[in-house]
């Protein structure tokens, strides 16, 4: 597997030249190259200032203009110039800038939603992401919810065009997606999410001053808000929802197979082709099935392995009876795994998390858990833990989902990437999906290390879930690429994993909606743990886990070849004793 796998990835060998250049050219190309960074931070962050955004034709047309015009300065740039930091920050803003770009270019914004997610609930969350520190600050949030009205209208209008060209989510994905909507459509204005930062308002605000904007908040709220939303919701229903597509493959889109095999290279950092994402796939179901009967022999089964997999999807014993029993248990394991991070780690992040449920309106078509960062230095990390459904969220499932959203996985790997105070914001700030969810999925390897796993359960609770991001390479090309049904896919994962039925269709049907990014999770954590192998062979007594975890933390969110790159570097220093 390592064999194959050097050979996928994107090999950028000017990384590791050796270089010779005058110093002060040097210099001023460093200085030069930094304020340019910069440059494209700033523009990005006026951006994200104003919520919610601008997405008018004429703004999303200056914004491709400019992005355009960012990337051809970035690459006025000799690597030879560089330090090896920026040669990274080089790489990474330049896929920053090459996302924005290719999005505009294959029009994703007439496809604002997903099968659990959408523009609307997103905005739900703008009241936690704003900080409510002065008066000022709340009058701006007013001004903000001014601005929903029509930025509903224009996500809407794309909508439309999305009809009428070819750009729409499948019909098959949209079964009752106007729920989400429905709990916008309050009666009071005091009971709409938007109103929460007027519910309880400082001291330093009169009496006067607070009536005030209480009143600004509920006009607001009645006569814009609710109404914007009651016309998305009928727009779902009488319009978009009818006429959506039949077709689930991204390739049946205009321009679609261009766009699957570019959202491919975007979401895993290589250069494979979905066939070769396939095979790979078809290959790591067989090996996990393998591992799995081993357990099911173990336990001394009266059955094969699909009989084992309908035992554990239907046992009471493996459910919790309560949300709250759910929540309880994440949080046991959530501590114990804190308790092993000392063992693992050189480096561990200041920020906390808490664990909290899935908020109820987006609930049932959620994914199982997910993890929340901190939208500032004030607030937590959150490991989300669905808890619609309980009877298909199954107990033995828990340990590894715990640790790839919580610790060692997302929040340990996102945070401790945002307190790299030394690093650009952009390589702070940006997520690469087959980094940070090949890390997830690597955290729930650890896991076996670390002693989470007690139970024979646990274990193929875990095998079921490696066994889920294998099946996600074969579903996810197959329905894209190689003309799957929907139902062909979900009866390809029933039988591969120990997954409930009720997980397994909202998984596909964000496969669906979302295409190729299921695909980094699993080609990601074969890298990791091939760099691991590859250290640990070359330095043998040598080799600390520690320090194999700092290296591979030590950039931030990095593309594979890079991180491939830094290994290397890692090795050849210990082994040279630098």
């Amino acid at each position: 597997m390592m064999k194959i796998y050097r050979n996928i990835v994107f090999c950028f060998t000017w990384l590791c030249l050796p270089v010779t250049i005058g110093f002060s050219s040097l210099v001023n190309a460093n200085e030069s190259f930094d304020a340019l960074i910069e440059e494209i931070w700033e523009y990005e962050s006026n951006l994200r200032e104003v919520k919610p955004a601008d997405i008018s034709p004429q703004a999303l047309s200056k914004q491709h203009q400019r992005y355009s015009s960012f990337l051809e300065k970035t690459q006025q740039y000799q690597p030879a110039e560089l330090s090896q930091e920026q040669k990274i920050t080089l790489l990474m803003q330049q896929y920053r800038l090459n996302n924005y770009i290719d999005q505009h270019k294959f029009e994703s914004f007439k496809v604002p939603l997903t099968s659990e997610y959408g523009f609307h609930s997103a905005l739900a969350t703008l009241p936690n992401a704003t900080r409510f520190s002065t008066l000022k600050d709340y009058r701006d949030y007013l001004t903000q919810l001014k601005r929903i009205k029509g930025y509903i209208q224009q996500n809407i209008a794309y909508m439309q065009q999305g009809l009428e060209q070819g750009y729409t989510q499948p019909k098959a994905v949209l079964k009752d997606y106007e729920a989400s909507v429905t709990p916008f459509l309050v009666d009071k204005a005091q009971d709409s999410v938007f109103y929460t930062p007027f519910k309880t308002l400082p001291s330093f605000i009169s009496k006067e001053q607070a009536q005030k904007l209480r009143n600004q908040a509920k006009a607001i709220i009645s006569s814009d808000i609710v109404s914007a939303y009651k016309q998305y919701h009928d727009f779902l229903v009488d319009h978009y929802i009818p006429q959506a597509r039949e077709s689930i493959a991204a390739s049946d889109w205009p321009n679609g197979e261009a766009y699957y095999n570019n959202r491919i290279k975007h979401y895993t950092t290589t250069d494979m082709n979905a066939q070769q994402v396939h095979d790979l796939g078809l290959n790591e179901v067989k090996r996990i099935r393998n591992a799995m009967q081993k357990i099911v022999d173990e336990l001394d089964f009266d059955g094969d392995i699909d009989a084992f997999i309908r035992f554990l999807r239907t046992d009471p014993q493996f459910y919790a009876k309560t949300p709250e029993a759910l929540l309880k248990q994440a949080s046991f394991i959530a501590k114990r795994a804190d308790a092993s991070l000392p063992a693992l780690f050189e480096k561990l992040p200041r920020t906390p998390y808490g664990v909290a449920p899935v908020p109820e309106d987006i609930a049932p078509k959620y994914t199982t858990g997910r993890y929340i960062h901190a939208a500032n230095e004030t607030e937590p990390g959150y490991y989300w833990v669905n808890t619609y459904a309980l009877d298909k969220r199954p107990l033995y499932a828990l340990p590894a989902l715990t640790l790839h959203e919580a610790v060692p996985g997302h929040h340990l790997q996102i945070s401790l990437a945002k307190e790299m105070s030394d690093l650009p914001a952009v390589r702070q700030n940006t997520y690469i999906s087959a980094f940070g969810e090949g890390w997830g999925l690597y955290s729930e390897f650890l896991g076996i290390e670390a002693g989470i796993y007690q139970t024979p359960y646990d274990h193929f609770g875990r095998l079921s879930y490696e066994m889920w991001r294998a099946c996600r390479l074969v579903v996810d090309t197959g329905m894209h690429m190689f003309g799957w049904t929907r139902q062909q896919a979900i009866d390809y994962m029933m039988k591969n994993t120990a997954l409930s039925e009720h997980n397994i269709k909202t998984e596909i049907d964000r496969y669906i909606s979302w295409p190729a990014q299921a695909l980094s999770y699993k080609i990601g954590e074969i890298k990791i743990k091939a760099l691991r192998q590859k250290a640990e062979q070359a330095l043998g007594e040598q080799f600390d886990v520690r320090e194999f975890h700092t290296a591979v933390l030590a950039h931030g969110s990095v593309p594979l070849f890079v991180l491939e790159q830094n290994i290397n570097a890692f090795i050849k220093n210990k082994q040279t004793g630098k």
